[in-house]
């Protein structure tokens, strides 16, 4: 299965340039979640860099938040 095999993506981070490496379906919700709340990519990753403190790593914050997100949405419905 292509999609479980996490793939590089390049983010910028307050100007300066890193990646991450995340799975096809976490990087496509990742790119819906930033649309749907009128954000950039760039701009929704470096919030979340900002509020997890160091800690997970980068991409594993994004998969945390991506999770919470949708998880929020199925609550609320």
């Amino acid at each position: 299965m292509s999609d479980a095999r996490p793939q590089k993506h390049s983010l910028t981070l307050h100007g300066h340039r890193t990646s991450v490496s995340l799975e096809a379906p976490f990087w496509r919700a990742f790119l819906k979640i930033a649309e749907a709340e009128g954000k950039t990519i760039n701009g929704l990753a470096a919030e979340i860099d900002d509020a997890r403190m160091g800690e997970p790593g980068l991409a594993s914050a994004i998969r945390l938040y991506v999770l919470a997100y949708y998880e929020a949405r199925a609550g609320s419905a």
